[in-house]
C-alpha cells in the first residue's frame, strides 16, 4: 500500500471501555495477554484477540463497559478454543475483582521449582510483588549477628551445622536445624504478609521456609491466604533440576553444592510434604511447568473463589465496575 492509499484510508474509531477513566481504548495485545494466563498459545491468543475486536466492530459495539467486554471475551474463547478456557477466564478474571489482597504462599524443599512456578502464577494473575523467603533471610542476617542469631548463617539443609543446643535423642539433626531456622524466618514472613495486607496488595511468596503448620492463614482476615508446597516424587528428575539451574545462573549455583546435599533436600522435602498432608495444605506435583502452573492457579482460583464462581463481597460483585482482565 503506497503512502498516498494509506492517507486516503478512513481511520477507524476506536472502541472504548466506558468505565475507564478517560475512554482507555481496548487493546489487542493487552487482551491477547489475558487469554494466554489461561494457558493459551500466544498466537492462538492474539488471534483470538482480533476476532474478538473484529466482532465488536461487525455488531457496531465501539463502547462499552469492562463487564461487557469480558462477557463478550468469555464467548470469543469458547467459540475459538472452548468451554474450558472461557470457564479459567471467568475465574482468572474473578480473582481481579477480590476484596482484599491476595497472599499466595508457596512451599517445597529446595529445587522443586517454587520461584520459576511463583514467577509465572504472578505473572498470570498480574501480581507484582513475589518475594522469596531466602531474601527474607538475608536480609535477617544484615540485622542479626551470627551469635545472636546462628541458624540463619546456613542454607536449610545445612542449618542443624549451627544449632546451640542438643538434639533430643532420636530426632533427626537435620530436620532440628531446619525447624530452628524456619522458625526464625516465619517471623520476618508473617511481617510481611501483614504489611501487604495494611497496603492492600496482593504478593507471593515462595521459599522452603513456607511450611505447613508454621503460619496460620486463617489468622489474617483482611486477606485471601492461599498456602501450597510443590513437590518432585522422582529422585533422577529433582536431581536434574539442580544441573539445569547451574547452567541457567552461569554456575552461580553449583550443580556439586547441592548433589552433595541431596540426601538432606530429600529429606526436609518428605518432611514438609509429611506436614502439608497433616494440616491439610495441597500438594501439587512438579513435572511439565506449564501443566504445574495450570495446575496451582486451578488451586489457588478453587480456593479463593470456589466451584460456584463467587467469593463473597468480591468477584462477580458489580461485574461491570471491576477492574478487568485488560487492565
Amino acid at each position: 500500500m503506497t503512502d498516498s492509499q494509506s492517507a486516503d484510508r478512513p481511520l477507524r474509531p476506536p472502541i472504548v471501555l466506558t468505565d475507564k477513566a478517560h475512554g482507555l481504548p481496548y487493546s489487542k495485545g493487552l487482551m491477547a495477554q489475558s487469554f494466554m494466563s489461561t494457558g493459551l498459545p500466544p498466537s492462538r491468543a492474539y488471534a483470538a484477540a482480533k476476532k474478538m475486536e473484529d466482532d465488536m466492530r461487525d455488531r457496531g459495539e465501539l463502547r462499552l463497559t469492562m463487564g461487557r467486554l469480558n462477557e463478550v471475551a468469555e464467548v470469543t474463547l469458547r467459540e475459538v478454543a472452548g468451554e474450558d478456557y472461557a470457564t479459567r477466564y471467568h475465574r482468572l478474571t474473578a480473582i481481579s475483582k477480590l476484596d482484599k489482597p491476595l497472599i499466595i504462599l508457596i512451599g517445597g524443599t529446595t529445587g522443586v521449582g517454587k520461584s520459576t512456578i511463583a514467577t509465572e502464577v504472578a505473572h498470570r494473575l498480574g501480581i507484582t510483588r513475589i518475594v522469596s523467603t531466602d531474601s527474607i533471610r538475608q536480609v535477617m542476617r544484615g540485622i542479626f549477628s551470627k551469635d545472636l542469631m546462628p541458624a540463619i548463617y546456613e542454607s536449610s539443609f545445612d542449618a542443624w551445622r549451627n544449632l546451640r543446643v542438643p538434639v533430643p535423642v532420636g530426632a533427626d539433626p537435620v530436620i532440628v536445624g531446619f525447624r530452628e531456622q524456619t522458625a526464625v524466618v516465619t517471623t520476618g514472613i508473617v511481617s510481611l504478609i501483614e504489611r501487604a495486607v495494611v497496603e492492600g496488595e496482593s504478593m507471593v511468596v515462595e521459599g522452603i521456609h513456607i511450611v505447613p503448620g508454621y503460619i496460620e492463614p486463617s489468622s489474617f482476615d483482611n486477606a485471601w491466604v492461599v498456602p501450597l508446597v510443590i513437590d518432585v516424587q522422582d529422585e533422577d528428575a529433582h536431581r536434574s533440576h539442580f544441573y539445569i539451574r547451574e547452567v541457567q545462573t552461569d554456575g552461580t549455583r553449583p550443580f556439586e553444592k547441592y548433589r552433595a546435599a541431596f540426601d538432606n533436600i530429600r529429606l526436609l522435602g518428605h518432611y514438609i510434604e509429611d506436614l502439608a498432608r497433616e494440616h491439610g495444605t495441597p500438594l501439587i506435583h512438579s513435572h511439565q511447568l506449564d501443566r504445574t502452573v495450570a495446575e496451582t492457579l486451578e488451586h489457588i482460583v478453587g480456593a479463593v473463589i470456589g466451584e460456584a464462581g463467587d467469593a463473597p463481597g468480591g468477584p462477580d460483585a458489580n461485574r461491570d465496575e471491576g477492574s478487568g482482565a485488560q487492565t
